[in-house]
């Protein structure tokens, strides 16, 4: 009976820890340079899964168009962005995003939708 005791301790660590994972905290990589020389390209990053209210400067983890992408927060709900010569009024519960590394991020200036839902955000940094 004892070992069999000694044998669930390691499996119910496991379970807390995948857990943790899925709901608190986030594990990943930066998959560009488009936030060097903040984050260098195939960085490991870790991130909060929980998290307040979010505000410019931030950078975060996001679903874009099928892609876990990270990139820094340029401008929240109700701010104007002027980027690449368009000016960006920003809807309610959605970021304009940008990556650190202008010349090399394809971020909210050059997206079809440029705004990203508060919903999609996966993780604050």
């Amino acid at each position: 009976m004892k070992k069999r005791m000694i044998f669930l301790i390691p499996v119910a660590v496991f379970i807390g820890i995948f857990i943790l994972f899925q709901t608190v905290f986030f594990i990943g990589f930066v998959p560009s340079e488009s936030m060097e020389p903040t984050l260098k390209t195939n960085s490991l990053i870790f991130g909060m899964r929980v998290f307040g209210d979010l505000s410019e400067g931030d950078i975060i983890v996001f679903e874009h168009e099928d892609k876990i992408l990270v990139k820094r927060i340029a401008g929240t709900a109700g701010q104007k962005i002027e980027a690449e010569g368009k000016t960006y009024l920003i809807p309610e519960n959605c970021y304009f995003v940008m990556g650190d590394n202008r010349d090399n991020s394809w971020d909210s200036r050059f997206w079809e939708d440029p705004f990203i839902k508060k919903s999609s955000v996966i993780a604050k940094l």
